[in-house]
Protein backbone atom coordinates (compact mmCIF):
# COMPACT_ATOMS: atom_id res chain seq x y z
CA UNK A 1 0.00 0.00 0.00
CA UNK A 2 1.68 3.04 -1.36
CA UNK A 3 5.05 1.49 -1.53
CA UNK A 4 4.90 0.62 2.16
CA UNK A 5 6.16 -2.57 3.62
CA UNK A 6 3.99 -5.25 4.91
CA UNK A 7 4.90 -4.30 8.14
CA UNK A 8 4.11 -0.69 7.70
CA UNK A 9 1.08 -1.26 5.64
CA UNK A 10 -0.51 -3.46 8.51
CA UNK A 11 0.19 -0.45 11.17
CA UNK A 12 -1.47 1.92 9.09
CA UNK A 13 -4.44 0.17 8.70
CA UNK A 14 -4.43 -0.60 12.30
CA UNK A 15 -4.29 2.63 13.61
CA UNK A 16 -6.81 3.99 10.70
CA UNK A 17 -9.16 0.88 12.37
CA UNK A 18 -8.36 2.73 15.68
CA UNK A 19 -9.12 6.26 14.24
CA UNK A 20 -12.45 5.70 12.89
CA UNK A 21 -13.50 2.74 15.20
CA UNK A 22 -12.85 5.93 17.69
CA UNK A 23 -14.78 8.72 16.05
CA UNK A 24 -17.82 6.65 15.74
CA UNK A 25 -17.58 5.64 19.25
CA UNK A 26 -17.68 9.22 20.40
CA UNK A 27 -20.55 9.85 18.47
CA UNK A 28 -22.54 7.23 19.60
CA UNK A 29 -21.59 8.04 23.21
CA UNK A 30 -22.78 11.81 22.45
CA UNK A 31 -25.84 10.53 20.40
CA UNK A 32 -27.17 8.11 23.67
CA UNK A 33 -26.47 11.21 25.90
CA UNK A 34 -28.26 13.81 23.90
CA UNK A 35 -31.35 11.10 23.63
CA UNK A 36 -30.98 10.44 27.33
CA UNK A 37 -31.17 14.39 27.95
CA UNK A 38 -34.43 14.38 25.49
CA UNK A 39 -35.97 11.14 27.31
CA UNK A 40 -35.80 8.94 23.51
CA UNK A 41 -35.03 6.12 23.17
CA UNK A 42 -31.45 5.29 24.23
CA UNK A 43 -28.17 3.13 22.57
CA UNK A 44 -27.99 -0.11 24.19
CA UNK A 45 -25.14 -0.34 26.85
CA UNK A 46 -23.99 -3.35 25.12
CA UNK A 47 -23.63 -1.49 21.78
CA UNK A 48 -21.49 1.50 23.73
CA UNK A 49 -19.25 -0.97 25.23
CA UNK A 50 -18.60 -3.27 22.32
CA UNK A 51 -17.37 0.09 20.22
CA UNK A 52 -15.33 0.85 22.98
CA UNK A 53 -13.57 -2.60 23.68
CA UNK A 54 -13.05 -2.85 19.94
CA UNK A 55 -11.23 0.05 19.20
CA UNK A 56 -13.04 2.96 19.91
CA UNK A 57 -12.17 3.32 24.03
CA UNK A 58 -10.55 6.13 23.37
CA UNK A 59 -13.54 8.63 21.87
CA UNK A 60 -15.61 6.33 24.10
CA UNK A 61 -13.56 7.55 27.21
CA UNK A 62 -13.11 11.46 25.97
CA UNK A 63 -16.82 11.14 25.33
CA UNK A 64 -17.35 10.52 28.62
CA UNK A 65 -15.48 13.10 30.04
CA UNK A 66 -16.57 15.79 27.50
CA UNK A 67 -20.15 14.46 27.99
CA UNK A 68 -20.18 14.04 31.72
CA UNK A 69 -22.04 10.57 30.42
CA UNK A 70 -21.79 7.18 31.73
CA UNK A 71 -19.14 8.35 34.64
CA UNK A 72 -21.50 8.02 37.74
CA UNK A 73 -20.58 4.94 40.35
CA UNK A 74 -23.44 2.75 39.13
CA UNK A 75 -22.02 3.00 35.28
CA UNK A 76 -18.21 2.24 36.69
CA UNK A 77 -18.10 -0.68 34.12
CA UNK A 78 -17.77 1.91 30.89
CA UNK A 79 -14.64 3.12 32.67
CA UNK A 80 -13.33 0.15 33.09
CA UNK A 81 -13.89 -1.06 29.67
CA UNK A 82 -12.32 2.08 28.20
CA UNK A 83 -9.55 2.67 29.90
CA UNK A 84 -8.81 -1.33 29.81
CA UNK A 85 -9.11 -0.67 25.83
CA UNK A 86 -6.87 2.09 25.62
CA UNK A 87 -4.42 0.20 27.12
CA UNK A 88 -5.00 -3.07 25.19
CA UNK A 89 -5.26 -1.19 21.96
CA UNK A 90 -1.94 0.82 22.63
CA UNK A 91 -0.22 -2.52 24.27
CA UNK A 92 -1.32 -3.80 20.28
CA UNK A 93 0.01 -1.26 18.44
CA UNK A 94 3.58 -1.07 20.74
CA UNK A 95 3.79 -5.05 19.74
CA UNK A 96 2.84 -4.35 16.52
CA UNK A 97 5.61 -1.14 15.76
CA UNK A 98 8.65 -2.73 18.15
CA UNK A 99 8.20 -6.47 18.42
CA UNK A 100 6.32 -8.47 15.41
CA UNK A 101 8.11 -8.18 12.16
CA UNK A 102 6.82 -9.81 8.49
Amino acid sequence: MFGLSLHHSVILVYAIYLVVMSFITFILYHADKRKAEKGKWRIKEATLLLFSFFGGAFGGYTAMLLFRHKTTREHWYFTFVNIFGIILHASLMVLLVFFIKF
